[in-house]
């Protein structure tokens, strides 16, 4: 699948996920704005500046931050035409009646907020350029809320319902949005979490990262609004 010719913007690129999405979007030719809030993280991942990408810095709170960061992409390569939202974070938590405001606003800033933050940033170039592509990080525990994780559920609901949100006001604009849906993601954080489960029944990030890939090409033209599940066999 070619995305020679595109630029992607893919947030959270420091991470296991994100480092999977670049990786995949590196084989399929496109260039790259990889932004995370960690510089040297940033760097150690992915090295430094080259020909077909960036790495810039941003937090996705800070929604002029994120705008200024995007202004380096395209100062660079003069579009964006892919935004995958990587970024975010899970936390178990406490009951809801228990649940400080401190931890609904910490899940909801690293998986809502920075989703919001990224639109703000990237929307207004893809409307000038005629079109594009996002894809979000939903999860499956955002279809339903389970004990002890409210906040991180409400979050995850919360990007779901954006994506159909930014979907409906979008397509007729060329631009998809679309988000999936993993159950558990094989990291080194989830492997030491649940050291008696068998990651091999887990997401692989780099099989995650081949639908996230198919979301952001062409052949996905016709798809607006999906929240697509992605569970291997957990």
């Amino acid at each position: 699948m070619s995305l020679e010719g595109k630029t992607a913007l893919i947030t959270g690129a420091a991470g296991t996920l994100g480092r999977a999405v670049a990786a995949a979007f590196t084989e399929a030719g496109a260039n790259r704005i990889l932004l995370d809030i960690d510089a040297g993280a940033l760097e150690a991942a992915h090295g430094g500046k080259a020909i077909d990408q960036i790495l810039v810095t941003a937090d996705l709170g800070d929604r002029d931050a994120v705008i200024a960061a995007c202004r380096e992409g395209t100062d660079a390569f003069g579009a964006i035409d892919i935004a995958c939202n990587i970024a975010g974070g899970f936390a178990m938590g406490d009951p809801v009646h228990e649940t400080p405001v401190e931890v609904w606003d910490r899940m909801m800033g690293m998986n809502a907020v920075s989703v919001l933050n990224a639109a703000a940033a990237v929307v207004p170039h893809m409307l000038a350029a005629g079109g594009g592509k996002i894809v979000n990080i939903g999860a499956m525990g955002g279809l339903k809320g389970g004990g002890d994780m409210g906040a991180y559920a409400a979050s995850k609901s919360a990007v779901i319902r954006l994506t159909e949100s930014m979907a409906a006001e979008l397509r007729e604009k060329n631009i998809n949005v679309n988000c999936v849906l993993p159950s558990i993601i094989d990291t080194q954080p989830n492997r030491d979490a649940m050291p008696d489960a068998d990651p091999a029944k887990w997401v692989a990030p780099d099989a995650l990262a081949d639908v996230i890939l198919f979301l952001a090409s062409d052949a996905a033209r016709a798809v607006h609004g999906a929240a697509v599940p992605v569970v291997g066999l957990s």
